[in-house]
């Protein structure tokens, strides 16, 4: 017990130290929909956990309709987590949130496959996910990465890492830019126009062919043109 209190002292602490509309303790426990969305979960996961039928996932039901934040009772979700805002959140069933993660609103971290077992992501330490980024299958997103806004990833993130884009591909590693590959492909497009005149070039060649078996005289029409 001392230690879930411990856990919910530090999600308290997190808001205050990231948000700067933040007024005290006593403002996020009572207008912050994302710490009473983290506290609801934080008693509701050891139920999930223990095995208990039914009333977990009602419980999590509830959670979203008050708070507007969709959290699976079977996510595991470390310390010190801020969810900013936060309407819209969705936080799938095996996905993993490391210690003083940042998501804002819209977020999904959701699954990719039918099958049981791992199909959400997980999420490293002072990772920060930007409003209605996704971040989608089995992936890694590796510690102290940025997810730009909108973004959709669906491929291992490494640490140090700034990812943006649909799909989302890294812009931004250790601090440095990364060197994209060229998006357009190296490959020889045809010419519209050389086609046309080749084929006009071509006619012209049959028509004179066809006048000098005519008139049996040799008939340059191309010069003349």
């Amino acid at each position: 017990m001392a230690r879930l209190f411990g856990t919910i002292l530090a999600d308290l602490r997190a808001p205050l130290e990231r948000d700067p509309a933040a007024r005290g303790w006593l403002d996020v426990v009572l207008s912050y929909p994302g710490f009473q969305a983290l506290t609801f979960h934080r008693f509701i996961h050891p139920l999930y956990r223990a095995g208990v039928p039914v009333l977990p996932r009602f419980l999590a039901h509830l959670n979203r309709f008050f708070t507007g934040i969709e959290i699976h009772p079977g996510a595991r979700i470390a310390e010190g987590v801020f969810i900013d805002h936060g309407m819209g959140v969705v936080i799938g069933e095996t996905a993993e949130i490391g210690r003083n993660v940042t998501l804002y609103q819209g977020v999904t971290l959701g699954g990719t496959s039918l099958t049981h077992g791992k199909r959400h992501p997980t999420l490293g330490d002072n990772v920060t996910v930007g409003m209605n980024a996704a971040v989608l299958g089995a992936i890694a997103v590796g510690a102290n990465s940025k997810i730009g806004a909108g973004s959709v990833v669906v491929r291992d993130v490494p640490p140090n890492a700034t990812v943006v884009g649909i799909p989302g591909r890294v812009v931004l590693q250790d601090g440095k830019p990364v060197q994209a590959a060229s998006a357009r492909p190296q490959v020889d497009m045809p010419d519209p126009q050389a086609q046309l005149i080749a084929q006009l070039a071509e006619r012209v060649a049959e028509l004179e062919r066809r006048i000098d078996a005519l008139t049996g005289k040799g008939s340059n029409v191309s010069q003349a043109l």
